[in-house]
């Protein structure tokens, strides 16, 4: 259990490091959060992924197809979060 929190840890940190070097601009974001980014961009490409091919991860956690499925999401959630995030600092 411990083994598959770390991968989790991991997989987020680097599918969120990633999403934010491709993504342009300067994003303020501390670790922590690129970590929550890459997290939640894992499910979502992990849902994207299933919605277009219908199939289930049987064969292993760790795929290349996965991997690319959360740095593909996590691109999709630091866009959101980028937009999101522009509208509440507007002051008008």
């Amino acid at each position: 259990m411990l083994g598959l929190i770390v991968t989790i840890i991991i997989v987020g940190l680097v599918a969120g490091l990633l999403a934010r070097l491709i993504v342009p601009g300067k994003q303020d974001l501390s670790i922590a959060m690129t970590i929550v980014i890459g997290i939640i961009g894992s499910f979502v490409g992990g849902f994207l992924g299933y919605l277009l091919f219908r199939n289930d991860a049987s064969d292993g956690f760790l795929q290349p197809a996965g991997l690319i499925g959360s740095i593909i999401g996590a691109i999709i959630v630091l866009l959101i979060w980028i937009r999101v995030g522009g509208r509440r600092s507007v002051t008008r």
